[in-house]
């Protein structure tokens, strides 16, 4: 009752002081040893050898290369760029099947290119793309096929895989979720034509902005390094036509210090997700994804959902309420890309056909964590979870 009674003065709707002082958002950039960081930059700053695939950047791939056990890594300046890098390079045309549950990214990645994105359901355990939905979207201008590994939990990547092969499709993969994550024991990165990753500042492994791609194929990928600088193949031959898509020195220095911090990382990470879990799977109406313990995975995300047939209040009106508190939780992947333009003009008939898709971005809730989270700040989070669904008719 005292921590109730406490919590009615704090609320900010009410016209108190924020439960947090300082915002918490969903995520900080994990940032690993400062001090080897900036003899990285003043290493580079000797050199004088900023960027155009300087040594730094070599040494980024090659450590990516051998984490992942890959045989190719092209780093990018971003990811969006990497999916339409790997679209461009596999000559896509058409339509391309993908998830509407998903950052709006991927589905702008392949429109920018000119193809048009098809979107399929998701499986509402996975919240990945459904397989089994898939074959019924293929039509003669099917071309390509997105799964992207949403939380970093794998997608059916074993049944996407025999789709594409039986219908003669590529079959790309967004991983931007996903770096440091293994599917059947094998790490994310080594399936389908491609993977991409994000490296954006905040994502589980950070170049300040940055990405990848990672293939075992040495033709794709010997395609796609010369079309990330301009198409050039050695000084002042141009050989096909490309972008300028490189990765400087600095963010590859920041993705070093990151690599070598990635058991921290996950270490923290996991710690969040089992205390998030404890203390909320306690509270009728609210879950938190399970995750496979068997498989390899960074838990950069905490994915709660609210069934408000439980809890009596929307996930909005929680939201609400956790942002006045200074707890910049996030609605995920709302209101998916179909609702978004120009898709929602474009295919205005997705919102029958995904149902799936339309449950969920009602119910997901994502709630801060990483290595500027504490387990009391966790506590409190939850604690004001917990009150404001108690007291959800009265908020």
């Amino acid at each position: 009752m005292k921590f109730e009674k406490q919590i009615i003065s704090d609320l900010a709707i009410n016209g108190g002081n924020p439960l947090f002082k300082q915002s918490i958002p969903v995520g900080r950039p994990n940032i690993g040893n400062r001090k080897q960081l900036n003899k990285y930059f003043n290493e580079i700053l000797d050199n004088k050898w900023l960027t155009n695939n300087g040594p730094f950047v070599q040494k980024f791939e090659r450590s990516i290369e051998n984490y992942l056990g890959v045989k190719n890594c092209i780093s990018t300046c971003n990811a969006t760029i990497g999916l339409e890098l790997v679209i461009k390079a596999l000559n896509l045309t058409g339509e391309i099947i993908m998830p509407s549950f998903t950052f709006v990214a991927t589905a702008h990645a392949a429109q920018w290119q000119g193809l048009t994105p098809i979107f399929c359901d998701i499986d509402p355990v996975t919240h990945n793309i459904d397989p089994n939905k898939i074959e019924d979207l293929i039509t003669s201008n099917t071309s390509g096929i997105i799964g992207v590994h949403l939380w970093g939990r794998p997608c059916d990547v074993e049944l996407l895989c025999n789709i594409a092969y039986k219908h003669n499709l590529k079959l790309i993969f967004d991983a931007a979720h996903a770096f440091g994550c293994s599917y059947h024991g094998e790490m994310i990165g080594s399936f389908g034509d491609a993977e991409v990753f994000s490296f954006h500042a905040t994502k589980f492994l950070n170049t300040f902005e940055g990405g990848a791609i990672v293939t075992n194929n040495d033709q794709l990928a010997y395609k796609i390094r010369l079309m990330k600088n301009f198409g050039f193949s050695g000084n002042d031959n141009v050989v096909s036509v490309g972008i300028n898509g490189k990765m400087n020195e600095l963010s590859a220095a920041m993705g070093l210090v990151g690599i070598d911090s990635i058991d921290h990382f996950i270490d923290i990470n996991f710690k969040n997700y089992q205390e998030y879990r404890t203390r909320l799977n306690n509270i009728s109406g609210i879950t938190v994804i399970d995750y496979n313990f068997n498989e390899r995975c960074n838990y950069q995300y905490i994915v709660s959902e609210i069934d408000k047939n439980i809890t009596h209040i929307s996930r909005d009106k929680i939201l609400d309420i956790l942002q006045k508190e200074n707890i910049l939780a996030r609605r995920y992947f709302y209101p998916g890309c179909h609702n978004m333009e120009p898709y929602k003009t474009l295919n205005s008939n997705d919102q029958v056909r995904l149902v799936e898709t339309e449950k969920l971005i009602k119910k997901v809730l994502i709630i801060p964590t990483g290595m500027s989270v504490t387990e009391n700040d966790i506590k409190k989070i939850c604690n004001l979870i917990k009150f404001i669904i108690k007291n959800g008719e009265l908020l």
